[in-house]
């Protein structure tokens, strides 16, 4: 990853800080199907169903859905304080960035290529970190 394997350098696309655990999706996100009650993926089809993105920095390859429906997604998770802590998108769309700065929620991309592989590898899921999007930095605690 670099020479203090904990500490990683990014893109800020939204500014802030965030603090929990990494969950890893394969699966584009699409924040209209998590329950804004629970924080819960309700999209049968995907991998993180049942699953809560609650105070998660999320770590998926990008947004789906509309405009209004991502933004309004966003919104209700705000509104109950539902949220995820952060986000690290590989390939983040106006839409999910615009969202993500209204809602003040910390997002980076362009992480290094092995932090991808090792997510995706299942070896950085439930792992605490520290997202400094201001400053361009992951850390893994």
């Amino acid at each position: 990853m670099n020479e203090d394997k904990n500490v990683l350098t990014c893109h800020k696309i939204a500014d802030g800080h965030g603090k929990g655990q990494l969950l890893y999706s394969k699966d584009p996100i699409c924040f209209y199907l998590i329950d804004p009650k629970t924080g819960r993926v309700i999209e049968r089809e995907h991998c993180l169903y049942g699953q809560s993105i609650t105070d998660k920095i999320l770590v998926f390859p990008y947004g789906k859905g509309s405009s209004v429906v991502q933004a309004d997604g966003m919104y209700q998770l705000k509104l109950t304080g539902m949220g995820p802590a952060g986000m690290i998108v590989e390939h983040a769309d106006t839409t999910l960035a615009a969202s993500a700065i209204i809602f003040d929620i910390p997002v980076v991309n362009r992480m290094p290529a092995d932090f991808y592989a090792a997510a995706e590898a299942g070896d950085l899921d439930g792992r605490e970190a520290e997202l400094n999007a201001d400053a361009g930095k992951l850390t893994l605690l």
